[in-house]
């Protein structure tokens, strides 16, 4: 039997949890290490699901004690977590999105292609076992050629005003999952309009942000992409998508807190509410992204999402960005 992969996590916020959580439940890996320069939040992880605590990234690989490494902590140092982890030789899955800045992504690219050394970037919605199953049936040709893609994404409630001060915008923050699902079925986009408006979110208005964003894409064979997005929803996590071919389309609807609907003489199949954050509507997804991370970096075939394609994301994003700004189109080549 094969020995479980030997995991350093770097940081231990809300989803560096998730991922510490997920590690110590899969029979293929352990978590060996935590680091965060916040030792508290480090101690206790390690006291809950194991693992040397650190302050410090280097010490960690220079351990070599480690197999892989998930990468959780904040975007700002993620490239040069990355760039460590290329040094060590250690392969790493990394949250979204490699970084605000394109300039410093594509400065590591080079070394990232030539190591060999396998990194995924954690757009986790690829594998939702419903996107994943609505991607199946539109690769193996049930609807026809893909024309119209349409994605809504709508979060419950807004960030607070101090992280969106820092996220890089919606579109580098929120839509740049979004921008991963579009290129999950039409990987050849080569044009983003946008538009951005702050209707209700004072943080946004602030930090010169928007709430409330669509985006249209065009790719090579003229199929279009549509994507809605809002920091808040009333109803719930809003997070649905239609595939639409020549020969009919595939829905994803949104996931309810409940199989259980009721009829009475005022309703008929009053279904209870959605559900209400992105960690139980994506649950399985960061399971099945782990398990993928595992097969990668041991060599094995994987569905991971690459470096190359968080590059493309934020690409994309940045071109949002410059699209609502400017209220202009922009091409782009990925």
């Amino acid at each position: 039997m094969t020995a479980p992969l030997r995991f350093g996590l770097i940081g231990t916020g809300r989803i560096g949890q998730v991922h510490a959580a997920n590690i110590a439940a899969d029979p293929e890996a352990t978590l060996a290490w935590v680091c965060d320069p916040f030792v508290d939040g480090a101690e206790a992880v390690s006291a809950r699901h194991g693992g040397t605590v650190t302050t410090d990234a280097a010490e960690m690989f220079a351990s070599g004690d480690i197999d892989a490494v998930l990468i959780a902590s904040p975007t700002a140092t993620h490239v040069d977590l990355l760039g460590a982890a290329l040094d060590a030789g250690v392969p790493a899955l990394c949250e979204k999105p490699i970084d605000l800045d394109i300039a410093r992504v594509d400065a590591l690219l080079p070394r990232v292609r030539s190591s060999g050394i396998p990194i995924a970037l954690g757009f986790n919605r690829r594998f939702d076992p419903a996107f994943a199953a609505a991607h199946a049936r539109v690769t193996a040709g049930e609807i026809g050629e893909l024309e119209q893609l349409s994605i809504i994404s709508r979060d419950p409630a807004a960030p607070p005003a101090a992280y969106v001060g820092v996220s890089g915008g919606i579109f580098r923050d929120m839509t740049i999952h979004d921008f991963d699902m579009a290129r999950f079925f039409l990987p050849d986009i080569v044009e983003v309009t946008a538009t951005g408006t702050t209707v209700f979110d004072p943080g946004a208005r602030e930090h010169g942000d928007y709430d409330t964003a669509m985006v249209t894409l065009r790719s090579s064979s003229g199929a279009l992409v549509s994507i809605t997005n809002s920091r808040h929803s009333a109803v719930g996590y809003d997070q649905r998508l239609e595939a639409f071919g020549a020969r009919g389309s595939l829905q994803v609807s949104n996931a309810l807190t409940s199989l259980v609907s009721v009829s009475t003489a005022s309703h008929v199949e009053a279904k209870p509410p959605y559900q209400d954050f992105f960690l139980e509507r994506y649950a399985a997804a960061y399971v099945a992204e782990l398990r993928a991370f595992i097969d990668l970096a041991r060599g094995e075939e994987s569905a991971s999402p690459t470096f190359a394609d968080g590059r493309a994301a934020l690409v994309l994003a940045d071109a949002a960005a410059r699209s609502a700004a400017e209220h202009v189109s922009v091409a782009v080549e990925l």
